[in-house]
């Protein structure tokens, strides 16, 4: 099976073709950005399909990010995730950019747990913490640094995200033992890819995580209750 993996989730836009089995995409690209998702994705898409033999026609799957991370880049992602779905005629996945973002800490099968922080701001993380089996031992949530930190234990623990240097900070004060994975602060397409082929239809559907409301609200909006996930 071939499958077209999509993120937008995190400050970039990424997209990539891989084939089942295989350990490098056939067609692959990224953009780092804050803003302007919505302009840049679709182009970015028609090139990487471009790049991967036999076009839209040969795909499988597509996967999307579905967050934690930025509310209108997810969702961003999602949509366009879902329309080539729907045009494809083939299932469409989520992959949480946590489990994302672990993936290669536990692909490493080290001794102790692997956690993903996210910078949430005002002092606060997306966090997830995961055994060396890939089980979750913290299950995603929004959480002060302190907290993170506390849920830890001793260690040892290694770490990616772009939170992680906020916890290090923590971890160092409380005695905790953590390693932040060199070159690991990014999401890397390829992991949304493998996950998205493991992952089951009927159980990872295309929906945002929200684990925080949006920041931005409008004038005398009623203030947004999110869904339970």
């Amino acid at each position: 099976m071939r499958i077209l993996a999509i993120d937008t989730a995190l400050p970039a836009i990424s997209a990539c073709v891989l084939d089942e089995g295989a350990e490098s995409p056939e067609s692959i690209e990224t953009i780092a950005m804050e803003r302007g998702h919505a302009e840049a994705l679709l182009p970015l898409i028609d090139r990487v399909m471009a790049g991967a033999e036999g076009g839209f026609a040969s795909l499988g799957r597509v996967a999307v990010t579905v967050g934690p991370g930025s509310f209108t880049g997810m969702r961003v992602g999602i949509a366009a995730a879902r329309a080539i779905g729907l045009a494809c005629k083939i299932p469409v996945v989520g992959v949480s950019t946590l489990a994302a973002l672990a993936a290669p800490l536990i692909l490493e099968q080290k001794t102790g747990l692997a956690a993903v922080a996210i910078d949430a701001r005002r002092g606060n993380v997306f966090f997830a913490a995961f055994g060396p089996d890939g089980r979750a031992t913290s299950a995603p949530r929004i959480a002060s640094v302190r907290e993170a930190v506390r849920s830890l234990g001793a260690g040892p623990v290694r770490l990616a995200g772009s939170g992680a240097a906020l916890l290090a900070i923590e971890a160092s004060a409380a005695g905790t033992q953590i390693e932040i994975a060199p070159e690991n602060t990014g999401l890397d397409i390829i992991f949304v890819a493998k996950l998205g082929l493991l992952a089951d239809p009927a159980l990872t559907p295309p929906r945002p995580l929200y684990l925080k409301a949006p920041d931005a609200k409008a004038p005398g909006a009623a203030q947004f209750h999110p869904s339970p996930q």
